[in-house]
């Protein structure tokens, strides 16, 4: 008898794989990393540099020496994570702090579940809320944005935040708020917060490519505006304007790079779209009310422990199952 592989269905084939589908998240990101190599220098090429190298290394390394097998460098996917978690750091953070997080990231976050399509959370943002939650201070200094002056130092998300803690109207704060300048990259932040623009042109290119769908990014960002907005609405002295929260911080990454990752996410659009909504709405709560200024990588993190769940109950009927039979 010949050996067969016998795998649950649906069997299709395609001409996606892995490595391609890495490659074009790599490239889609090079618009935001050439505008935060524009903006800050050479920090944000090294930090970068040392995130890729690191998360790339300890795959090697735990693949190597720890679980056995050959190396799984060639799917690309380690170099993707090197470079969300760059995007998710300050431009001047201190290289041992990153390689720490490259460790998490890579050694917690994926390879402890087995390595890539078996990771329940999103690496790189296992090793961003770790460095976070253990080195607050150095994970909020940020460098100035040449062309910031109202709130050089801070980022937007901290600004206002702390401006409303001391009771300030948010009549009061908003001169201080350039929308227009938050969309075109003149504000403080990590490299992934500073682009918004350059990282919708990245997003348009994997919606070209078919490597993601329109889905959850447009319902993460609907669901913060329209959360955002009916707070507003209800007082508009005390919560700022939706499309704040929109331009703000890591939200056009999180909803656009890392939400949208195939393994930490549900395979049907019911359940993309459950997914994506309880990001948006746990991110304006935790940027609202929770001690961190910003909130979308908790957000993720919580609804990725949701995503077997949800892929549980928000599934189609078999064929031939109950619809069918009504037919």
């Amino acid at each position: 008898m010949s050996n067969r592989i016998v795998a649950p269905s649906p069997h299709l084939h395609g001409d996606f794989s892995t490595p391609r589908i890495m490659r074009d998240v790599v490239i889609a990101l090079v618009p935001a990393f050439a505008f935060s190599v524009f903006v800050y220098g050479w920090s944000a090429l090294f930090v970068t540099g040392i995130a890729i190298c690191s998360c790339m290394l300890f795959e090697w390394l735990i693949d190597r020496f720890m679980l056995g097998r050959s190396s799984t460098l060639g799917d690309w996917s380690a170099v993707v994570t090197g470079t969300l978690l760059a995007f998710n750091l300050p431009a001047t953070i201190s290289p041992w702090l990153i390689m720490l997080g490259a460790l998490v990231a890579i050694g917690i976050g994926k390879m402890s579940f087995g390595g890539l399509g078996r990771n329940l959370f999103n690496p790189a943002l296992v090793g961003r809320v770790f460095l976070l939650i253990s080195f607050p201070v150095q994970m909020t200094l940020f460098p100035d944005t040449p062309g910031v002056d109202a709130i050089t130092g801070a980022t937007p998300l901290a600004f206002v935040k702390e401006a409303l803690k001391t009771g300030r109207a948010v009549t009061e704060i908003m001169p201080n708020i350039d929308l227009g300048g938050m969309l075109l990259g003149f504000k403080d932040g990590s490299m992934g917060e500073i682009g918004a623009v350059a990282l919708l042109l990245g997003g348009i290119y994997l919606l070209i490519r078919r490597v993601i769908t329109w889905r959850i990014p447009v319902f993460v960002l609907g669901s913060m505006l329209v959360f955002a907005a009916i707070l507003w609405l209800v007082d508009p002295t005390k919560y700022i304007n939706p499309l704040f929260h929109v331009f703000a911080g890591g939200a056009m990454l999180g909803a656009i790079f890392m939400a949208t990752d195939y393994v930490t996410s549900p395979m049907t659009k019911g359940g993309q779209t459950i997914f994506a909504i309880g990001i948006g709405v746990i991110t304006i709560l935790i940027r609202v009310w929770g001690a961190y200024p910003e909130g979308i990588s908790f957000a993720i993190l919580i609804m990725n422990a949701t995503v077997p769940l949800i892929n549980m109950y928000a599934k189609p009927s078999r064929f031939g199952g109950s619809n069918a039979k009504k037919k």
